[in-house]
């Protein structure tokens, strides 16, 4: 698999329906199967069953992506972050699903480049390296350097994703029954196809829209211009194009590098704390959210500094929410569940005749590692045990609702609370979020 060509990216309408078709006749038989079996078998196995059940389809639809590939592949990267619909071990099968993919030839991206840019790369650029040292779902990335001298990167998106992409949000659609089903029997969720989709298919069309990548790597750079420890990659417009993004080079080490054993202890507390209070300043100064926490979109450079990159995937939130948000945390940090009910509700956690402490319990279980005044080794949060819980409190008292907002939210702690894991930092936790708070007034 890792030595093809990203030539034969499979196309055609009939083609993509015919093969997504069977995949949703192969996992709907699967579902008719259980159903049948179900009255010989006892609750507890047939529980068991549908969990299997719901792996193997998940497995059957990972195998179909990297046939598909291109815009089909992102859109089930974006499902295997609704932990809303998916229980952790469909999650998990689902996000193996890499961004990283062989990449496509260079006559290809030459072409495209031409295309986009009206002159090849040869012309455009004192050089451009025909291998690309990225290559992802959507498009892939090369090294190159402005007649300036200057070195840039040159990310190009591959030529007939976006025809494909209309077919495939179309063809997701057999699969997303599928997956509100298993919302339905295994999460205990009410979830609303037609929501997914319409997600789905936002999040996908500003992907695949480098004009607008552009427009959030202005945006970060503005919000982060008072910070010298934070590098945004600057973009050449005139070397940029709906499909083509022209960006500076940013040296430096990916996370997982850092992440490695026999790294100095003392910058991984640096890069980990850095997140922290990145993280959390976007949430409550700006309300504006990288939503993509993959580790190979954080570098560190030499300095220390952090930069981020591959800004397709941002959420901004209403002010409301954001300024909701922000009153919720000091209501954690001051126990008031008076404030905290009053939030939820704001966020639609909760109904205003809802009984609010079964959520305010909830926001105690996640918000554990930050609301007592103490060192805290982020390894002593179990998150499968704590998810149990808190999953076992929404199912008790029929928590069933789910903003939008939270999906995103949800996504990015998740992978906050995987860093500080791995980074093994051990610091007053409570102390940093209680910072990040303060920061910001009203």
């Amino acid at each position: 698999m890792a030595g093809r060509s990203r030539n034969d990216i499979t196309r055609g309408r009939a083609k993509r329906v015919l093969k997504v078709g069977e995949l949703a006749t192969s996992v709907g038989s699967s579902y008719v199967w259980q159903v049948l079996q179900a009255p010989f078998r006892s609750a507890d196995r047939r529980q068991r069953a549908l969990l299997d059940t719901h792996v193997r389809n998940a497995l059957k639809i990972v195998e179909r992506s990297r046939e598909l590939r291109g815009a089909f592949t992102k859109l089930v990267q974006m499902l295997s972050m609704r932990d809303d619909i998916l229980p952790t071990e469909v999650l998990h099968v689902l996000s193996s699903v890499q961004s990283a993919v062989p990449p496509m030839d260079y006559a290809l991206i030459r072409r495209q480049i031409i295309a986009e840019l009206g002159r090849p790369p040869e012309q455009l650029f004192a050089s451009f390296e025909e291998e690309a040292f990225a290559a992802a779902s959507l498009g892939q990335v090369h090294q190159a350097r402005l007649k300036s001298g200057v070195e840039v990167v040159v990310k190009v998106q591959y030529p007939g994703v976006e025809e494909t992409v209309e077919q495939d949000l179309q063809n997701i659609k057999a699969l997303l029954h599928t997956f509100t089903l298993i919302g339905r029997d295994v999460m205990r969720q009410k979830v609303d196809q037609s929501e997914v989709y319409h997600e789905l298919e936002e999040r996908l069309h500003e992907e695949l829209d480098y004009i607008n990548e552009a427009k959030n790597i202005a945006l970060f750079q503005q919000m982060f211009r008072d910070d010298d420890e934070i590098v945004i990659p600057d973009v050449y417009p005139d070397l940029s194009s709906r499909r083509v993004l022209t960006m500076g080079h940013v040296e430096g080490y990916p996370f997982q590098q850092i992440l490695a054993p026999g790294i100095d202890q003392s910058l991984k507390d640096w890069v980990a704390v850095k997140y922290f209070r990145v993280l959390w300043r976007q949430i409550f100064e700006y309300g504006v959210l990288h939503t993509d926490p993959n580790p190979g979109n954080y570098l560190v450079t030499f300095h220390p500094k952090l930069a981020v990159l591959d800004f397709g995937s941002i959420r901004i939130f209403p002010e409301r929410i954001r300024k909701t948000y922000h009153r919720l945390a000091r209501a954690i940090l001051a126990h008031d569940r008076k404030s905290m009910a009053e939030c939820l509700v704001r966020l639609e956690y909760i109904d205003p005749e809802d009984d609010p402490e079964p959520m305010i319990r909830i926001m105690d279980i996640i918000f554990e590692p930050v609301r007592v005044d103490r060192r805290y080794d982020p390894r002593e949060y179990n998150t499968v045990e704590r998810g149990m819980q808190v999953a076992g409190i929404a199912l008790e008292h029929r928590i069933f609702k789910d903003p939008g907002h939270r999906v995103f939210l949800a996504r990015a702690l998740m992978g906050l609370d995987a860093y500080l894991k791995q980074f093994g930092t051990v610091t007053n936790w409570h102390r940093e979020f209680k910072r990040c708070v303060e920061r910001v007034k009203g």
